[in-house]
């Protein structure tokens, strides 16, 4: 069922309706709430996972500096939310510990129910960046090159927010979602939308210049991270992104990463394999811990706004 607010804004927006169609179409047999047709992650090999937010297969074909061997997967997820439904939702993970920089599943948590042996969270208030709105690169490697000292016997997932936005250029404006206009009532934080709707004057290349600059921020980083890590490293992505490519059945020109719509474009993922020295960890399990933290209602939802999380 939809909401007054939802039916009303896809009559005033029908593009909405085209969104919601294709929604519909990918999810006919049956709503599993992800990609059916993706990999589950940990059924794959691998001693640590590194995932780039929002990273499309052609973009970093193209701009891949960490070298190791290029292939493609294809997720069970086109946002966030859908990748941890359908890899992380109502298990355990005794031997993993994971990094997020990203708050959307500390946001999900009690949907998603999983349980890991730890779970750190960059983005609480000593690792956010309040100016850009995000969490830099480099505090997400030092997390997680912290993490990879305190558990040496455990896979360890390392979850950065870039190329996602905010952009890590200050000089843009209209991707910082913490910097809305005050005198627009209720500003939409997420620019991807307002460019769906015609509501943002942002050519396609600019967008794609600023969202692979992105990329190429926190390629170094990562580079630093893998000089830390032992055994057998994979980078890949929970999902890709659009940039006014047509979607299908309903051909409208779809922009960012909306969930539930199961393109190629925001499917495809890369996944780049870096053997190391040959040294694999030896894995342990231990305990898991479900994640109690409490953080206040408001800065969690502040952390998301600003990075374009909203219904």
């Amino acid at each position: 069922m939809y909401s007054f607010s939802q039916l009303r804004k896809g009559l005033a927006h029908p593009v909405l309706v085209g969104r919601e169609l294709n929604r519909l179409y990918f999810r006919r047999r049956g709503d599993a709430g992800y990609n059916t047709k993706g990999i589950d992650v940990f059924e794959e090999d691998w001693d640590n996972l590194i995932v780039l937010d929002a990273c499309r297969y052609d973009l970093f074909r193209d701009r891949n500096t960490l070298g190791g061997g290029l292939e493609s997967r294809i997720s069970r997820g086109s946002s966030t939310r859908d990748f941890l439904r359908g890899n992380f939702a109502d298990r355990m993970f005794p031997d993993t510990v994971y990094v997020t920089a990203n708050p959307v599943p500390y946001h999900y948590r009690e949907e998603i129910r999983a349980e890991f042996h730890d779970v750190i969270h960059v983005w609480k208030e000593e690792g956010w960046d309040e100016e850009l709105g995000t969490v830099r690169p480099e505090t997400t490697t030092e997390y997680a090159r912290r993490a990879a000292e305190e558990y040496p016997n455990k896979r360890l997932i390392v979850h950065y927010i870039q190329p996602h936005y905010p952009f890590l250029d200050a000089s843009l404006e209209f991707d910082k979602g913490h910097l809305a206009d005050p005198d627009v009532e209720d500003p939409d934080p997420n620019f991807w939308r307002r460019r769906l709707l015609g509501d943002l004057d942002v050519s396609t290349e600019t967008l794609w210049t600023a969202y692979a600059e992105n990329l190429d921020a926190v390629l170094p980083h990562v580079t630093d991270l893998l000089s830390d890590l032992t055994g057998k490293t994979v980078v890949t992505s929970d999902h890709g992104n659009v940039f006014g490519e047509r979607a299908f059945p309903f051909p409208i020109r779809e922009w960012g990463h909306p969930s539930g719509v199961y393109i190629p474009d925001l499917v495809t993922v890369p996944w780049l394999i870096c053997d190391g020295d040959g040294e694999r960890k030896e894995i342990t399990a231990g305990d898991t811990t479900t994640d109690l933290s409490e953080v206040d209602d408001g800065t969690v939802a502040e952390r998301l706004n600003s990075l374009g999380y909203v219904e």
